[in-house]
């Protein structure tokens, strides 16, 4: 064992030691790894990795550093980061490395970490609480479980909250369609992509009412990614049901599970979560392929829908539902991220689909 004083903590007494490489703090947080093998700074600025701490599986991180343009939100929300190696960038795009990141957002990094246990272990047994003891404070294991066993987690709480713009503002002020966007923790390549087929999209908190949405009178709403369990996000659910029917919707991630639950079905904590960029995906209405970019924990039960939806795509991985349409209303939403970043382009077309469902 490496003589140090650094760790990982699970709730059900499992530690894992490293190398302290990102700030000298301690956090609680979830643990999920990715299995992505590369994207690490797209990953990391995600918000919907609120809460949880990230077990790289990809062996070396960090060798092309961080840059302004790679971020795809406003800064790091996630709980901390778990990586073999943890190398200085040597790529001329960087404009500081990883470490130096998360040093200056206050996020701590452990390297040297055994991640091919630690996937094994949460494949095996399911995502765990844990603590990250990064700081030089003096902790022990034993203490370090405790406070993982203790921790509240993330079931039913409202994560979206936590990582919502509370202003509103405008993305492509020159676009010509006019649409609304929930922010429950949007990434800005969602917006880039909206931007691309002409949309003008107006994002507001999450916690928007149906009645200021249709006063902007839009074209469309979309409903975003974000972390954590829909079910926490009890008036998003809300603004979803008094919308439905008024005005063209769509939703990632998030947004498709909280339209879900507008509909009436339910969601589910899946086992370990879909944490990378690699997920096949069927779209069972066309007979096609595609590989996608995916980060959720929970997904909508196939034994809870109404007849009122309809299943448009599945995991070829475990059969989740990964996309759903209303046979009655202009509604359409996935699991998926078809925006990826980072991640194949595969389902980007799901863009078009909205602009055809909104008569464009």
């Amino acid at each position: 064992m490496m003589k140090n004083t650094h760790f990982l903590a699970l709730e059900d007494g499992e530690i894992f030691y490293g190398i302290s490489r990102g700030a000298p703090v301690d956090m609680l947080g979830e643990v999920v790894f990715n299995t992505g093998m590369t994207g690490y700074e797209e990953i990391i600025s995600d918000p919907s990795y609120f809460g949880q701490i990230v077990a790289f599986s990809a062996p070396e991180i960090g060798n092309y550093g961080c840059n302004a343009a790679d971020m795809e939100s406003r800064g790091l929300f996630f709980s901390g980061l778990l990586a073999r190696e943890i190398n200085p960038p040597s790529n001329y795009t960087a404009e500081e490395s990883l470490s130096e990141m998360l040093i200056r957002h206050r996020k701590p990094a452990l390297s040297q970490i055994d991640t091919r246990r630690l996937v094994l272990h949460l494949r095996e047994h399911g995502t765990k609480k844990a603590f990250i003891h990064a700081s030089d404070e003096i902790i022990s294991p034993k203490e370090a479980v405790t406070w993982a066993l203790t921790w509240r987690g993330l079931d039913g709480y409202d994560s979206a909250s936590e990582v919502t713009q509370k202003e509103s503002y405008v993305w492509n002020p020159e676009g010509e369609i006019n649409i609304v966007a929930l922010d429950f923790g949007i990434k800005w390549n969602i917006l880039r992509q909206m931007a691309k087929h002409g949309m003008r999209v107006t994002v507001l908190p999450a916690w928007t009412e149906a009645a200021k949405i249709l006063a902007l009178k839009p074209e469309g709403v979309f409903f975003s990614n974000g972390p954590g369990d829909p079910v926490g996000v009890k008036g998003a659910i809300s603004t979803a049901k008094n919308l439905i029917g008024h005005v063209p919707m769509m939703g990632i991630c998030l947004g498709h599970q909280i339209l879900a639950l507008a509909c009436e079905a339910s969601c589910g904590r899946l086992k370990f979560g879909h944490h990378g960029c690699n997920h096949p995906v069927k779209n069972v209405l066309e007979d096609s392929v595609s590989i996608t970019s995916q980060n959720h924990n929970f997904a909508v039960c196939p034994d809870s829908l109404p007849e009122c939806l309809q299943v448009t795509h599945i995991n070829l991985n475990d059969g989740t539902i990964e996309g759903m349409r209303h046979v009655r209303e202009p509604m359409l939403c996935v699991q998926f991220h078809p925006e990826a970043a980072p991640g194949p382009n595969d389902s980007v077309k799901i863009f078009h689909e909205f602009l055809k469902l909104i008569g464009r």
